[in-house]
Formats: C-alpha cells, sequence, structure tokens
C-alpha cells in the first residue's frame, strides 16, 4: 500500500523525486519552504531578498535532489544550499555595490542601519549580519536556527571547536558593534 504524499516520510518522497515524481518534489518543496524561507531571512535580513533566496533554492534542489545521498540530515543538506544559495546572492550584490559611489553606499548603509536601530532584536541580527561569513553562519546556526555546534559543525563542513571558535569571536565583535551602534 502506497502513503498519500501528505503521510510520506521524507526519504519516501526524497526517493521518488530523485525517481522523477513531480508530485512527491512538490509536497517535498511544500513541507521544507517555510523552513527554507526563514533561514534565508534569519541570514540576509530582508523579506524580498529571503524569498529570492528561496525560490533559488527550489531550483537548485530540482537540480540538486538526484545528488542527495542521504548520508546525513535532509534539513542539513538543504541548509547547507540555503546558505550556498545566500552567500551566491550576497557576493553578486557585493560585485553590483562595487560599482557604486563610496558616498552613495556609506548613505545607502546609514539609511538602512538607522531603521533598524529602533528594534533591538533586529539591530543584533543587523551587526550579525556585518560578521564575516564563518562567524555569521555560525551564531545564524547555533542561535537562529538552534543546532548544537555538532550540527552547525555538519553544516559548515567544520569541526566543533572551530564552531565553537567562531561563536566566542562573533560575541566580541557584536560587543563592539552593538557599542558603536548605540553611540551613534
Amino acid at each position: 500500500m502506497m502513503l498519500d504524499d501528505s503521510e510520506a516520510s521524507d526519504a519516501e518522497l526524497i526517493g521518488r523525486a530523485r525517481g522523477g515524481d513531480r508530485g512527491a518534489f512538490g509536497k517535498l518543496l511544500e513541507r521544507h519552504y517555510g523552513f527554507v524561507y526563514r533561514a534565508a531571512y534569519r541570514w540576509c535580513g530582508r523579506k524580498a531578498d529571503a524569498e529570492d533566496i528561496a525560490q533559488d533554492v527550489c531550483v537548485r534542489l530540482g537540480r540538486a535532489i538526484r545528488d542527495y545521498q542521504g548520508n546525513g540530515a535532509f534539513t542539513t543538506w538543504l541548509y547547507a544550499m540555503t546558505l550556498n544559495a545566500a552567500r551566491d546572492m550576497m557576493r553578486k550584490r557585493a560585485r553590483d555595490t562595487a560599482k557604486t559611489e563610496a558616498f552613495g553606499t556609506y548613505a545607502l548603509i546609514a539609511g538602512e542601519g538607522s531603521a533598524e536601530s529602533q528594534d533591538p532584536t533586529e539591530a543584533l541580527w543587523a551587526a550579525v549580519r556585518m560578521l564575516p561569513d564563518k562567524q555569521r553562519d555560525a551564531v545564524l546556526l547555533v542561535y537562529g536556527e538552534g543546532l548544537g555546534h555538532a550540527a552547525a559543525a555538519e553544516v559548515m563542513a567544520i569541526s566543533e571547536t572551530t564552531v565553537s571558535w567562531h561563536i566566542h569571536e562573533a560575541k566580541k565583535r557584536l560587543k563592539v558593534l552593538m557599542r558603536s551602534a548605540g553611540e551613534v
């Protein structure tokens, strides 16, 4: 007896999707879209960008589902794909921004920062987004997604000790960033 898509496990849906079952792939997307969107939003902090990243992940998943080996949790693999899509978008944005004048870029950043500084939580997440990539990823995984250091290490493909070090360094840097944001 075959279960309908709503009762099927992720493993069953993945197996069917790898075989070309579009309905199973659609159900898999439906089941995990919220997870992808939340991760993207925490990473970039903007609704429109999070939607773009989530859509990009859906397209990438369609191409990559056959490569999924099932060695780790599907959500871990999906989270890594989401981080890669977010990084790609940020690199593209950085290239585009590099074409603008420095003063215009500064004014744009200053304008966005003042709107976010009204809400302390948003100010903190804005500061997290200013961290170097590895520190930002570690903080987002551990504090944003609630993963343990071991699970974050698996997603980031680094050791658990390195995740702990990135968290430690991020906390030091966030203290400085939050102090300077409060003085502005």
